[in-house]
């Protein structure tokens, strides 16, 4: 009798992810999740069921082919691992941590239909911080096409591109604004979810590619793109979202307001936690709100934790089920204290004789009928005023693209709210133009950014050396 197969063991819950206390965390700016050990990487490498139909791939923006870097964990071949991830994706380490796996790869997993989807940005976090622990080793380049692509914008876009087109053969040098490259992985994302020196690492490894990276450059100041092109067979716009958008309520000139922009900037990038020791305070007050549901709202509420208030509140006007924050975001908040204040719209900001913010006028809010983005519209209740006693107040609802590229730029499309119009491509209405991320998209996610930079550097690799592939 043939020896019958044997049944695969399913573990229905994922490892569980390392990460410090709570209360101890919440006073202190160090990663939040710790990272699996080699023994958690091989037993949820073990829980991936290799379906034939590889389902999760469709979900990566990037096209990580993912059940081989998987099979390589559970076959013990760490270093294997992490070639296959770098192959369509240059910055592992970043999209492990940040990106959204339970609305992209881990939401096609085939385990997740009845169990826990396999972890698999916990896997990709795993081999890429082993690497840069043990040491890079770089992927191959093509020989050069002597053409030169200019890429406006060090962020998950700008570099995601800027790889691809140096490993395809081109000359590539990237124009960052501000003092350190990484845009938005360097000055938005709090040290606690992102160290920068993980960041840096990254960047690193895209300049040993032979990347070009000149920071302190603002393209529309030392340079048009017009005068760019003069230089450049190419270039591409991966400019980010950095203009905030505020709520246009009565007190908010108040001192005390900030965009969570510059909240979270003046805090990663000019080091506001290590005041005096670096030289850029930032007041905090006692009592903070945060005005806002998504991610950046988070991290805002958490980090004014760390820096001294006392109490930190999310104000956000849909209920708890509408929250855009990923759900380890809003867990990991309220473990650590943050308080949240549902169904509430701020109407105006109070302020005492000097200008500084002393409170907040809210009123209730009930859901109504939904709105054009699918999601139910709040709706105020009459006579259900009250006041928030607040000292500081964070507004975290959203940004949109810097203007300088696209008012210095001509015969550049852009939408109504002044986003570069852009093909699936990142083809622009100019020729030998591309962009891509949230100047093209609005504020989105690192991954899909990223995922916009790789088709384009396709699309101009296409354009400067008639490749069809």
């Amino acid at each position: 009798m043939a020896e019958e197969k044997k049944k695969k063991v399913i573990i229905h819950n994922k490892t569980p992810m390392p990460a410090q206390d709570p209360v101890a965390r919440s006073r202190n700016f160090q990663e939040v999740a710790l990272g699996y050990t080699e023994e958690d990487a091989r037993l949820e490498a073990g829980r991936c069921l290799q379906c034939k139909n590889e389902p999760c791939r469709q979900g990566c923006p990037v096209e990580v082919n993912i059940p081989a870097f998987i099979k390589l964990i559970q076959e013990g071949d760490l270093d294997g691992a992490i070639a296959r991830i770098k192959e369509n994706n240059p910055l592992p380490a970043v999209c492990g941590r940040v990106c959204p796996q339970e609305s992209q790869c881990e939401k096609y997993c085939t385990l997740g239909a009845k169990h826990d989807p396999v972890g698999i940005g916990r896997l990709e976090r795993f081999v890429a911080d082993r690497e840069l622990g043990l040491g890079v080793t770089l992927p191959g380049k093509a020989a050069s096409t002597g053409k030169k692509v200019a890429v406006v914008g060090s962020g998950p876009s700008g570099l995601t591109c800027a790889s691809d087109l140096a490993k395809l053969g081109h000359a590539v040098t990237v124009f960052e604004a501000l003092h350190v490259a990484g845009g938005v992985l360097m000055y938005g994302i709090p040290e606690f979810r992102l160290p920068k020196r993980v960041v840096q690492a990254e960047v690193e490894n895209v300049k040993k590619l032979g990347v070009e990276i000149q920071v302190n450059s603002v393209i529309g100041r030392i340079d048009t793109v017009d005068e760019l092109l003069e230089r450049y067979d190419a270039v591409y716009l991966g400019t980010g979202a950095g203009l905030p958008y505020f709520m246009d309520i009565p007190g908010e000139n108040a001192c005390g307001v900030y965009s969570a922009n510059e909240f979270l900037t003046r805090t990663n990038l000019m080091k506001a936690y290590l005041f005096p020791e670096c030289d850029t305070p930032i007041r905090v007050g006692s009592r903070v709100a945060v005005l806002g549901g998504g991610n950046v709202a988070m991290d805002a509420a958490r980090t004014a934790l760390r820096l001294g208030a006392s109490e930190s509140w999310i104000v956000y006007r849909r209920s708890e089920a509408e929250l855009p924050a990923r759900h380890e975001e809003y867990e990991h908040a309220r473990e650590e204290g943050v308080k949240f204040s549902f169904l509430t719209a701020p109407t105006r900001i109070l302020e005492d004789d000097k200008g500084w913010v002393t409170g907040m006028e809210c009123l209730r809010c009930e859901l109504g009928e939904p709105d054009a983005s699918g999601r139910r519209s709040p709706v105020t209740v009459c006579g259900s005023e009250f006041v928030l006693p607040v000292d500081v107040v964070v507004v975290a609802i959203g940004q949109g693209p810097n203007p300088l590229v696209p008012r210095t730029t001509k015969g550049l499309a852009l939408t109504k709210r002044g986003n570069i119009v852009a093909d699936e491509s990142g083809a622009t209405s100019k020729p030998g133009v591309y962009a891509g991320g949230d100047v093209v998209t609005g504020a989105a996610t690192v991954i899909l950014a990223a995922g916009a930079g790789k088709a384009a550097a396709r699309s101009i690799h296409r354009h400067l050396t008639g490749a069809t592939a």
